[in-house]
């Protein structure tokens, strides 16, 4: 399923922002949604997941770079995923994308896709 991520924006460090995930023709509830950010000259790296089973529930995972700072939840009515950023700091500056995966607890990107164009996060000092 092909995801769009928006949102993104200038913002002074200590800021905020929520990005936001969507998805037209499927049904978001179905996939492991993933948040993941790719800063200038680095690897694509993994911020965030939501996913649910019929086991565990709704589980939210995070990377410990953005853990207390960062939620990731989903409002199944807009079929939207969101990413609340708080407390921005100048290394949280990246493109961040969103992608599905119907692998269950995974953080590896190359679990996850299509990839499309990101939305960009700048964050000044």
């Amino acid at each position: 399923v092909q995801l769009q991520a928006s949102g993104g924006g200038l913002v002074q460090a200590g800021g905020s922002l929520r990005l936001s995930c969507a998805a037209s023709g499927r049904t978001l509830s179905d996939y492991v949604i993933g948040w993941f950010r790719r800063a200038p000259g680095k690897e694509r790296e993994f911020v965030a997941v939501i996913r649910w089973s019929s086991w565990s529930g709704r589980v939210n995972d995070y990377a410990d770079s953005v853990k207390g700072r960062f939620t990731i939840s989903r409002d199944n009515a807009k079929n939207t995923v969101y990413l609340q950023m708080n407390s921005l700091k100048p290394e949280d500056t990246a493109v961040y994308y969103c992608a599905a995966s119907s692998t269950y607890g995974s953080r590896w990107p190359g679990d996850f896709g299509p990839w499309g164009q990101g939305t960009l996060v700048t964050v000044s000092s």
